[in-house]
């Protein structure tokens, strides 16, 4: 028998989105994984503010890391505020991390964040993406396919 479909990411409240990784990327494997963050980033990110457009997560001494993500400082905060660009402790099983390194170091994949986001129990998330490259040629591929798309439906909305 079958093994059902796990359902998708609960997200209701995305701060952040990579939306250059579905163009620059083929994306293979998604992973869902918790952040590891003080309370003024946790206060930032409530008010929509961080991006992760130039970050990349890597595995390191067993441990997954979001490298590059910045998460602006608190407005209203004190001298204890964090710091924007501070590589983050990504929250994730074991077999999850094993998996990952083994993808990264023997098949050249990439660690590509596609969102950080809220769950519906409030907690902050990353989106995670196990992917490979595209070549200039793949990119061009995608990008007419795109177009076709939107010249379909453009077609089928005159058709009736």
């Amino acid at each position: 028998m079958a093994r059902p479909h796990p359902p998708e990411f609960e997200k209701t409240k995305v701060v952040a989105e990579n939306r250059r990784a579905r163009y620059e990327y083929f994306l293979e494997e998604f992973f869902e994984a918790g952040i590891a963050l003080t309370g003024t980033e946790v206060k930032s990110l409530r008010f929509g503010e961080g991006s992760i457009a130039e970050s990349y997560a890597e595995v390191k001494d067993g441990q997954v890391w979001l490298v590059n993500a910045n998460v602006p400082e608190y407005n209203f905060g004190n001298r204890f505020n964090h710091e924007p660009k501070r590589p983050r402790k990504l929250l994730l099983r074991e077999r999850q991390i094993e998996k990952m390194r083994n993808a990264v170091s023997r098949e050249g994949m990439t660690l590509v964040p596609l969102s950080v986001y809220f769950n519906g129990r409030g907690r902050a998330k990353v989106e995670l993406a196990l992917a490979k490259g595209k070549k200039l040629h793949d990119k061009r591929d995608t990008e007419k396919a795109r177009d076709w798309k939107r010249e379909q439906g453009r077609l089928m909305r005159e058709r009736g």
